[in-house]
């Protein structure tokens, strides 16, 4: 079911954006009186699952079966569908290649701009909506709990991390924190260890092993008791809620990860923990699982450690909205600079559509869906405005070009560079269904 779930989620999410993005360049080309031929959601060779045609339209609607996408035909174009028979023909009025170049401009810019003002107003009815909610890293009193890397890289357990070079993170989401590490590649870390502010420097030879890592670190928390079940092995060993753990076999447990870390030393053992109850510590027998556990209840993160919240009127939420989709498009470019630097290897972790849906939660969740669709729609604009031939960046290049030359490449420039543009398209669909078979089946 869950399966499911997720393959309806980016069926429903992509065709929406495709929908929006071909809506551009239609709306463009119409107002600009210039013919579409086709307006089609999906690619439909040979046959379509569904077309119509209006009365008195020159447009065809259709929804193609090879869901890959979707492309608006527009007339005396060459577009992917290399249809170069009216190219033969004189150009008529209607068509794409008689009009000045700067409606031509904005006829490829259609599909982006449209995609950039749908990711705007997602993000604007979501926080009106929702609003936020995240832990800033200057209120992680307890700082980090380190992986293996993370200690390697320079980190210790309890650091707070104040900035990236010369960028404080203060005030920051703690969870965007390793994400923003990779994106931004500082050549300092700071972090507040204990009293002391300290300085290293950040390896980015190890971008590489944490673009493969889930997290680098987690946030520490004391362990304090929320309840004692009648079925646990301690019921009758004195814990009451409100106690804390801040020992075991009198070493210091500042955080419920050192108390875990300790247990899971002692499974089918018998622990001394140290427990402070209000202003007095008592040490405690306590016996261990062989899960490594004690059995009680631990009180949630969120009730020790406060929880930035904001909410948005409608007024209010779409300049945030603005500000969030620049953030998020901002954080793209930096991934793509990424993807095209071979030293992080990060080429691998290009995806198709199972990369996405793996993206996607296993139950419907809208806030999710549409973050995710409103992230999608930033994706797509700025996946489209790279300068390659057969992307819209690479027909608005030639345009430019145009406009600032005053002289248009010929049809057989534009046929051949289209060509060029799909064979490294097609490349690139290779590389991304490659990538996600590897990790399927390893």
């Amino acid at each position: 079911m869950e399966v499911l779930i997720k393959i309806a989620q980016v069926i429903l999410a992509l065709s929406f954006l495709i929908l929006i993005h071909e809506s551009g360049h239609f709306l463009f080309a119409r107002l600009f009186k210039i013919r579409v031929d086709k307006f089609y959601l999906f690619f439909d060779p040979w046959f379509s699952l569904v077309k119509f045609k209006p009365k008195n339209s020159h447009t065809e609607y259709g929804i193609g079966w090879l869901p890959f996408g979707g492309y608006c035909k527009i007339s005396g174009m060459i577009d992917e569908s290399m249809d170069k028979n009216q190219l033969k023909e004189e150009p008529k009025p209607w068509e794409f290649r008689s009009k000045p170049a700067w409606q031509r401009f904005f006829v490829m810019f259609g599909g982006v701009l449209f995609n950039m003002i749908l990711a705007i107003i997602l993000y604007g009815l979501i926080l009106f909506t929702w609003g936020e909610e995240y832990i800033r890293t200057e209120d992680a009193a307890y700082g980090i709990h380190c992986t293996s890397l993370a200690r390697e890289i320079g980190f210790q357990n309890g650091d707070k991390i104040l900035a990236f070079d010369d960028r404080s993170v203060v005030n920051d989401p703690v969870h965007t924190l390793h994400v923003d590490l990779i994106r931004t590649r500082p050549a300092v870390i700071t972090v507040l260890r204990g009293a002391d502010t300290v300085r290293f420097g950040f390896d980015q030879g190890y971008v590489k092993e944490m673009l493969n890592a889930q997290s680098l670190f987690t946030l520490r928390y004391p362990f304090v008791v929320a309840s004692v079940p009648d079925t646990s092995l301690n019921v009758l060993a004195g814990l009451v809620p409100g106690d804390r753990i801040v020992r075991i076999n009198g070493i210091s447990t500042p955080a419920i990860q050192d108390v875990q870390e300790l247990l899971a030393q002692n499974k089918e053992g018998v622990v001394d923990a140290g427990i402070q109850r209000g202003d007095s510590i008592a040490t405690i027998p306590l016996q261990v699982n062989a899960d490594g556990l004690i059995m009680v209840g631990v009180i949630n993160p969120v009730e020790l450690i406060p929880v930035t919240v904001k909410d948005y009127t409608l007024l209010a939420a779409f300049p945030a909205g603005i500000k969030k989709a620049y953030q998020t498009g901002a954080n793209y470019i930096r991934e793509l600079g990424l993807i095209f630097s071979p030293k992080t290897e990060a080429y691998k972790s290009v995806g198709s559509f199972i990369a996405i849906g793996s993206i996607f939660p296993g139950t419907w969740n809208w806030e999710i869906f549409w973050n995710i669709t409103a992230w999608l729609s930033i994706m797509l604009a700025i996946l489209n405005l790279l300068p390659i031939p057969a992307l819209d960046g690479g027909h608005i290049v030639l345009v430019i070009y145009e406009m600032v030359t005053r002289r248009k490449p010929s049809e057989k420039f534009l046929e051949y560079s289209q060509i060029a543009g799909m064979i490294l398209l097609i490349g690139l669909m290779f590389l991304a269904f490659g990538n996600d078979l590897y990790r399927l089946f390893t």
